[in-house]
């Protein structure tokens, strides 16, 4: 329990620290439960999403439940985007891509990142109609966060030092394998089953996407960051959402 907790107030800005105070080795799991938190974020999105597509047109709806993310998690996740797109973009030693991740400044490739990210998944929830984007971004987020908690399952943490917040996160066992793939799972199932089960088609993508993010962060850095995790997350997502396109545009 205390793991999950410290997952909610690691991966959200929600206030429960000011109730609960989990030690601090709770924290090295809480990768394990990221998907999990994805039902709140997701969930609380794309009910915004749905219930304000019936009072306004879906494309601010959309936006609008995306903001209201962002305030939830606060930009944890595109700020990874950012670092990555930077670090990756600009290229170089090892060192010198892991000291661009730890600068606090954002540079071109991040800013271009962050666009094309937002510019896709609106772009992409808008041409869905309202039932199927919400069933689709709820999906979508809990089943890319496990896609994402992949890095810390077969990379090592890149920087000899340690992560710069202090939270090393522990590899997962073959229960929590289980675990936390079933936390990304069910969220699939349950909107697979009200908008069709070739909605499970659309994990093709991102299950690909994580294997390509995986052999680049070993040869480029021989490892994950903090930022990678973000990244990957939300690079997944995108193309979650492209397969669901292609899925829904087809039939």
């Amino acid at each position: 329990m205390n793991s999950i907790l410290a997952a909610f107030i690691f991966f959200t800005r929600l206030p429960l620290w000011r109730v609960v105070n989990p030690p601090k080795e709770a924290y090295s799991n809480v990768v394990v439960y990221w998907p999990l938190v994805g039902w709140l974020t997701g969930g609380a999105a794309a009910l915004i999403m749905l219930g304000l597509s019936a009072v306004m047109p879906w494309l601010p709806a959309i936006v609008i439940g995306l903001v209201f993310r962002l305030l939830i998690t606060g930009s944890l996740h595109e700020d990874g985007l950012a670092d990555f797109c930077d670090a990756f973009g600009c290229g170089g030693s090892r060192e010198r891509m892991l000291a661009i991740m730890k600068d606090s400044h954002i540079g071109t490739y991040g800013v271009i990142g962050l666009i094309l990210y937002y510019i896709l998944t609106v772009s992409l929830l808008a041409e869905m109609t309202p039932w199927v984007g919400a069933c689709v971004f709820f999906a979508a987020d809990s089943f890319t966060r496990f896609c994402g908690a992949q890095t810390i399952g077969f990379l090592h943490y890149a920087r000899p030092e340690g992560p710069k917040n202090g939270i090393t996160y522990s590899g997962m066992s073959p229960g929590q394998r289980i675990l936390c793939a079933l936390f990304g799972i069910v969220p699939l199932l349950m909107s697979s089953y009200l908008i069709g089960y070739r909605l499970l088609f659309a994990c093709i993508l991102p299950v690909l996407s994580i294997i390509f993010l995986l052999e680049l962060m070993r040869r480029k850095l021989g490892g994950y960051t903090g930022d990678c995790c973000g990244a990957a997350y939300l690079i997944c997502e995108v193309m979650f959402l492209v397969g669901a396109s292609v899925i829904y545009f087809l039939y």
